[in-house]
């Protein structure tokens, strides 16, 4: 079954700005009997698709100089579809062993967040910028533009990342500290930041 890809830019884009987080250093890792950077490009674009019908995804509408991906909670017939959607690309597109990996990690992820991440909470999934607009001062746009709707809603949001470089960026868009954790399948750290709603944005 042949991929097809509806957002590939932005895939490229997300890829670049995602070279050194685990998760997917050890997704690309998995993938046998294809190339890995293809496989990753597909995993992204559909990432993105899904958030389109699932989430929310912010692509500026002056400039396409990158893009957000969120998830929000589901009600249970949605999230089971997702999943079942989810695990079926990943098994056709990326083979077992990242279906495998993936499941590992994100179980692993979603037991540690049940404790500390508030249940109506949205989920910043991912955010890049493509290489030439990189360094100007245009990511804050990508997550602020939801941050005002769930602001506006008094819904929190959280994030998971394994890139502690980034976290001075999440700092000052309200995220805060809330654990740091070893995530075994990565054999790395990853750490997890909540913005409560407000007032301020």
């Amino acid at each position: 079954m042949e991929y097809q890809f509806k957002y590939r830019i932005y895939a490229e884009a997300l890829y670049d700005a995602l070279q050194e987080d685990a998760f997917y250093i050890t997704l690309e890792r998995s993938v046998v009997n294809s190339s890995s950077k293809e496989a990753m490009l597909k995993y992204l674009d559909y990432s993105i698709k899904e958030s389109t019908e699932f989430g929310e995804v912010v692509t500026p509408e002056n400039h396409d100089f990158g893009i957000s991906i969120w998830s929000k909670p589901l009600e249970p017939a949605q999230e089971l579809e997702k999943k079942i959607r989810k695990q079926t690309f990943l098994k056709v597109h990326m083979g077992d062993s990242s279906l495998a990996i993936y499941n590992a990690i994100v179980d692993y992820m979603s037991q540690k967040t049940i404790t500390l991440v508030p249940a109506n909470a949205w989920y910043l999934s991912i955010v890049g910028i493509l290489p030439q607009y990189q360094g100007k001062g245009l990511g804050p746009e990508l997550v602020t533009t939801i941050l005002k709707q769930t602001d506006q809603k008094g819904i929190p949001t959280y994030l998971e990342t394994f890139t502690p470089q980034n976290m001075s960026f999440y700092k000052r868009l309200g995220y805060k500290q809330v654990e740091c954790i070893h995530e075994p399948t990565t054999s790395a750290t990853y750490w997890i930041m909540v913005r409560p709603p407000s007032s301020i944005i």
